[in-house]
């Protein structure tokens, strides 16, 4: 990857990006393509993101692949899907660690098929002394499922007496999900023109600045990047306070 900056102005990009990546099907249909062919072109759209998200200095890049209502679509587009993730864990993942990116995977991994478990493991175990972007890709993951294996770890806990209920505050409940440990998106963007988060993040993006761009994700490059991190440099971010001056 060109480690050259994407930004001359002497503003500080927004530390954690994520973005819902929307518009595949619609950019197949469009070009009067199968589905398939838009989820190809799609895969392409990552690495690009993948690549100007490091130039512009953001430390943390999550993408929603696979969520967990995918499930539901025809078993030929599934399959599909499952078999651009795999080539995707295989042949990025040289890419990725020569760029010095260390790659982790959120999501419920017991609905994915043991290869490609096994592919994801080998990836962060190869990735995770890296000390560049780190990237978060959302796989078989839903918000409210996220949230509710949260509570049930914790509701164990508490009745075991390992835990005192009224002790449990938001780092010891966020200490429980799927992004423990790292930083809420400070930007959540969603291509396509759709004005919804889709179940995505919906503990962590409590505070995040969205942007809603009609982009279809497989047109979506590195200056669609860089126009969405001069939006956020522009917000006033008061997380519920009275600005000041």
């Amino acid at each position: 990857m060109d480690a050259a900056p994407l930004l001359t102005d002497p503003l500080i990009p927004p530390r954690h990006v994520a973005i819902i990546m929307d518009g595949n099907g619609r950019w197949a249909k469009m070009r009067g393509l199968p589905r398939v062919a838009g989820h190809q072109r799609g895969a392409e759209a990552v690495r690009h993101a993948v690549t100007a998200a490091g130039k512009l200095g953001i430390s943390y890049l999550t993408l929603f692949g696979f969520s967990a209502e995918n499930w539901k679509r025809p078993a030929g587009e599934v399959h599909a899907l499952m078999g651009l993730l795999r080539l995707y864990l295989r042949n990025e993942i040289n890419e990725l660690d020569n760029s010095n990116v260390r790659l982790r995977v959120v999501g419920e991994r017991s609905k994915l098929a043991p290869d490609i478990v096994m592919l994801i493991d080998q990836a962060e175990e190869r990735t995770r002394h890296n000390s560049g972007l780190t990237l978060l890709l959302a796989l078989s993951y839903g918000g409210r499922q996220e949230v509710l294996q949260a509570v049930r770890s914790l509701a164990r806990d508490a009745v075991q007496g390992q835990i005192d209920a009224e002790a449990i505050d938001e780092d010891t409940f966020a200490a429980r999900l799927f992004t423990a440990g790292l930083p809420d998106p400070d930007l959540l963007i969603r291509t396509s023109g759709e004005r919804r988060i889709s179940n995505f993040l919906l503990w962590q993006c409590a505070y995040s600045e969205m942007l809603f761009i009609d982009t279809l994700w497989p047109d979506f490059a590195e200056q669609d990047l860089v126009q969405a991190v001069r939006d956020f440099m522009c917000r006033d971010r008061r997380y519920g306070e009275i600005a000041v001056g």
